[in-house]
Order: structure tokens, then C-alpha cells, then sequence
């Protein structure tokens, strides 16, 4: 029989699967889809700018307010609210939800962190494990049933939009602007060429039921496990700047300085994924209906790994798996350099995201993972961090998307990825030299009830976790 943590785990897993396979199909879209004066690319700006805003200001007061449960389910709706505004994308359209999408961005991953390291820690005694031990294993679950997301939504997307009986021809002209090397403006590419309106209707109108569904699993099956410390806090009335500012606070650890790099470098190579590779080898090469068939590669590899490589962490520690990751993408990196798309070479437009997605496992679950590890009694300010500098990655690479040419970017990517692994070794030596101390067993209250949908008694041990954000 499941137990209570591991099915808390499970529900969010699926609910989070059903709120991508959403949001991760039109992302993967937004830069061929919405090509006209890079209005796709400027919203998936906006996004992560004010995903960074809400990690600076609104996480830590949004969390300890409502409890992780209830802060999910709202930024889940405020992603449904970015689907709506795909039905009709203009400007007044889709800037506005990209700006609500953000507002709710970094609150709900947190409290998604908050939650799988409160469940995993919770569970360490009653296995006998260590705590990290525990946490990496929910987080290879989580990302196994997460990043499958990349199937179901992009499968959408390649089925409705193949059916399109207007996909035009790409000639060998069009074909010398593809990939890196030829620094032009490839919308000017009839490959480009934006689907029926009536087949957008019906993919953004199954991306709008699927983030409802989401939202009704979570807020039904969840279990409000920190609802008593959410009351407590807010009875306690403490001080408004010493949680407004919990995530700056942070920032004077030194540890967290060092995984600033990692955590940008995420967002970097998921942007150039989703926004340069669809955009400059699968459409530019193959037409957009490809680009659903390219990332179900990229989620089918990173689901995966995400779960082989949370169980291999426990035997092999994290320091080799992000070095596996880092060779993966340098030799992936260097490869798109001097890689001609052809629509001769169809295999090998699928095994770049493959690759990718190998690789991305690993900065995915292992670096949310390291963050649980480091900062076992600051969560949530560690986490809205973590999410601020990624979005961070994310806004530079899409803002500076429309200005440079590709094989610079390709390059800007290569350095970061340098710099990240640099700074990620060095943080792992730190913490195998001065180990992080676990949360003290009894910190959590073993008796909470299983027969009830509610855990009691359990405010004042949490308290003691997460207390510290308010210094």
C-alpha cells in the first residue's frame, strides 16, 4: 500500500504532468507559432521576467500564507489564464497573461520543492535513510511523471497541426538559412507559415481543459500537510519585511552565491531548446508540424532519466551525473555549430532533443535536489532563489533572441555551461568537506494521521523548518 508521502508525491507528480502538457506544448510553439515581430519569444520574455519578481517578492509570503496545497493550485490557474490568451495571441493578449503566468511561476515551483523535501524528510526515519537520499529519490519520481509532459502536450500539437492540408513545400533555397552559420531572419521562410486558426482553436482548447485538470486534482487529492503552520503564521503576525525579503536574505550565504551559475545555465539550455532549436533546425527545416514530434523525443529522455538517474544519484552521489550531463551537452553544443539540417537527415532532428533531454534529467532533479540538501531549514526562500536565477537564464536568452545570430548564442550557451560546471564541482566538494547538517529527527511529527484526509498536531514541527526564512 502507498503511503501518505509517497502519494502526495504521486498527486502532485500527475497534476503537474497535466498542467504542462499544457504549458510545455505552447512554449515549445511560441517561437514559430507567434513569429510575427518575435511576439511569441517577447512573451515568453515577460514570463520569466515576472517569474523573477514574484521569486524576489511575492514566494515566501505567498507560501507561508496559504500553505503549499493552495499556493499550487493558484499558480496553476494563473498558467490556464497564459492558454487562454493563446486563443486569440496579439499583444493586449498574450503580454498580460505572460505577466499573470509569471506572477504565479515561482510560487508554484517552490511550493512544489517545499513540499517533496517536507514529504521526503518526513519519510527518511520510518526507511532509515538519510534525508538527501530520500528527497532524490521523490524528485526522480516527480521529474519521471513530469517531464512526460513533453509527450502528451507536443503529441497534441504534431497530430492536430499535421493534419493541416495547407503545409508548404520547402524549397533548397529556403533550406540554406537553417541552423547555425547564415545570420538571417528565417520568418521571412515560408516554413514559418502559421497553421488554420481553426486547428490553434482546437489545440489551445485542449491546452485549456488539461490545466483545469490539473488544478481540480491537486485541489481535491492533495493533502494540506503544512495547513496548521500556515494558520500559525498567520496568527503570529510576524514582521512583513523579515518574509518579504526571506529570498535577499539568503543570498548571504555564500553557497547559494556559487549555485547561482547552475541555476541560470538551466534556464539558458531550455531556452535555446525550446525557442533555437525548434525555431532554427525543425521548423526552419522540416515545417512546425515537426516541432511536437522533435520535444516528444526530448520528454520521453528526460522522463526517463529523470528516474533512472534520481535512483543512480543514491549510489554515485550527484557530482557524476552532472558531469555526464555537462559532456552530453558540450558535444551537442559543438555538434549544432557546424550541422547543416536537411530534411534528408530526418533521425537526427530527433536525437539532438533526445540528448538534450538526458541531460536536462540531471539539471532538473539534481540541482532542486542539491538545493533541498543545502538548505534543509530555509526551503522556501532557497527555492524561490533557485527559480529566480533560472528565470534569470531564461529572460537574458529570449531577450537577446531576436538580436544576435544563432552561432553567437551558441556560443554565449557554451560558456555558461563552463561557468555552471565550474561552480557546481566547487559547491559539491564544499558540502562533501562540511556536510549540510539534517533536519534533526523529531523535528517532524511522526503520529499525523493516515485516516483522515488532514494531518493534526503538526504546525510546531514544521515551525521549527521553516521558521528560519524569517530572519
Amino acid at each position: 500500500m502507498i503511503d501518505r508521502n509517497m502519494k502526495n508525491v504521486l498527486v502532485v507528480s500527475i497534476g503537474f504532468l497535466s498542467l504542462f502538457t499544457a504549458y510545455g506544448g505552447l512554449q515549445s510553439l511560441q517561437s514559430s507559432l507567434n513569429a510575427e515581430d518575435g511576439m511569441g519569444v517577447t512573451s515568453l520574455s515577460v514570463i520569466y521576467a515576472s517569474i523573477i519578481l514574484s521569486s524576489m517578492f511575492l514566494t515566501p509570503i505567498l507560501i507561508k500564507n496559504l500553505g503549499c496545497k493552495w499556493t499550487i493550485v493558484v499558480g496553476m490557474g494563473c498558467y490556464v489564464t497564459y492558454s487562454i490568451g493563446n486563443l486569440y495571441p496579439g499583444w493586449y493578449t498574450l503580454i498580460p497573461t505572460s505577466v499573470i503566468l509569471g506572477m504565479g511561476g515561482s510560487p508554484l515551483w517552490s511550493a512544489k520543492c517545499t513540499l517533496l523535501t517536507i514529504c521526503g524528510n518526513l519519510q527518511a526515519p520510518k526507511e532509515n535513510k538519510a534525508a538527501a537520499d530520500v528527497i532524490n529519490k521523490y524528485f526522480g519520481i516527480f521529474f519521471l511523471i513530469f517531464q512526460s509532459s513533453a509527450v502528451w502536450g507536443n503529441l497534441m500539437s504534431s497530430l492536430i497541426f499535421g493534419s493541416d492540408t495547407d503545409i508548404p513545400d520547402i524549397s533548397e533555397e529556403d533550406l540554406q538559412y537553417c541552423g547555425a552559420g547564415v545570420c538571417v531572419d528565417i520568418n521571412v521562410n515560408s516554413t514559418t507559415t502559421r497553421p488554420a486558426q481553426e486547428l490553434v482553436w482546437t489545440l489551445v482548447g485542449c491546452y485549456i481543459g488539461v490545466g483545469v485538470l490539473a488544478m481540480i486534482i491537486v485541489a481535491v487529492f492533495l493533502d494540506n500537510i503544512d495547513r496548521d503552520q500556515a494558520q500559525e503564521f498567520r496568527g503570529n503576525r510576524e514582521p512583513f519585511w523579515s518574509t518579504f525579503l526571506a529570498t535577499f536574505t539568503l543570498l548571504k550565504d555564500k553557497r547559494l552565491i556559487i549555485l547561482i551559475p547552475l541555476s541560470m545555465y538551466s534556464g539558458f539550455e531550455q531556452s535555446f531548446l525550446s525557442g533555437e532549436y525548434t525555431k532554427n533546425y525543425v521548423t526552419c527545416s522540416l515545417g512546425i508540424h515537426y516541432v511536437g514530434y522533435a520535444m516528444i523525443c526530448f520528454g520521453a529522455t528526460n522522463s526517463l532519466c529523470s528516474f533512472m538517474f534520481g535512483r543512480l544519484a543514491e549510489y554515485t552521489g550527484r557530482a557524476p551525473l552532472f558531469c555526464l550531463a555537462a559532456a552530453i551537452n558540450f558535444a551537442c553544443i559543438m555538434a549544432l555549430l557546424f550541422w547543416r539540417p536537411h530534411p534528408d537527415q530526418l533521425p537526427v532532428f530527433f536525437v539532438f532533443p533526445a540528448l538534450w533531454g538526458m541531460a536536462d534529467a540531471v539539471w532538473q532533479a539534481q540541482t532542486n535536489s542539491l538545493y533541498g540538501v543545502l538548505f534543509p531549514r530555509q526551503k522556501e526562500a532557497a527555492f524561490a532563489n533557485c527559480c529566480m536565477w533560472e528565470s534569470l537564464g531564461f529572460v537574458i536568452a529570449f531577450a537577446y533572441s531576436t538580436f544576435i545570430c544563432l552561432d553567437t548564442k551558441i556560443y554565449i550557451l557554451l560558456g555558461v555551461l563552463i561557468l555552471s560546471m565550474v561552480t557546481c564541482l566547487w559547491a559539491e566538494y564544499q558540502e562533501h568537506k562540511n556536510p549540510t547538517l539534517p533536519v534533526e529527527e523529531g523535528v517532524y511529527d511522526k503520529d499525523y494521521k493516515k485516516d483522515t484526509d488532514q494531518y493534526t498536531d503538526y504546525s510546531k514541527n514544521i515551525h521549527h523548518i521553516i521558521a528560519q526564512t524569517s530572519l
